[in-house]
């Protein structure tokens, strides 16, 4: 089995709790949680080789984890979760669970994910026109992630899964050329 195919196990079976009526946990904390815990992970290289090395017994890998989720005042579930982590040497998966697991969620609460680029950045007016509008293309919510593309000259992109939808002004110079040189 992969690593990716490893990652989607553990973030469909948190996606499974977290979505559970009554879990007393939403899908938004338990991405900000096991956000907070990859970003300690990323700061401390200590922290990661401690809770990564086989000389470190169980025992005190778990009371790091314990602490670390008293200290950031993690839910059972996530404190529990990462237990379950730990215990099957799956650690340095946190960044794989933790994509996998945004997208496993926002698919099953009913949204897409946009890759937005835009030749210098939108205010909030237009981002919010612009998600809109995608919502009305695609009859779902919206997850918008925003970059800047420099090599646009005006408009934007938008590339919602394999989906691209083109409104810059160098897609819409190319599809009159094309129109053009049919027509010709």
């Amino acid at each position: 089995m992969t690593l990716s195919a490893v990652a989607a196990r553990y973030a469909n079976a948190l996606a499974d709790v977290v979505t559970q009526a009554g879990s007393g946990l939403s899908a938004e904390e338990a991405v900000a949680e096991l956000r907070a815990f990859e970003d300690a992970l990323k700061t401390s290289p200590e922290l990661r080789e401690v809770l990564v090395t086989p000389a470190v017994p169980i025992g005190r890998k778990r009371a790091v984890i314990g602490r670390i989720a008293e200290v950031l005042k993690f839910s059972r579930i996530l404190r529990n979760f990462l237990f379950v982590l730990l215990d099957h040497r799956r650690i340095p998966l946190i960044p794989e669970i933790l994509a996998t697991f945004e997208l496993v969620v926002d698919e099953r609460l009913g949204y897409a994910r946009a890759e937005v680029q835009s030749p210098r950045e939108l205010t909030e007016s237009q981002r919010a026109g612009l998600t809109a509008a995608l919502e009305r293309l695609t009859g779902k919510h919206i997850r918008a992630r925003y970059a800047i593309d420099p090599s646009l000259i005006g408009g934007v992109t938008a590339r919602i899964g394999s989906r691209v939808y083109d409104g810059s002004v160098r897609g819409q110079l190319e599809s009159l050329e094309r129109r053009l040189s049919a027509e010709a």
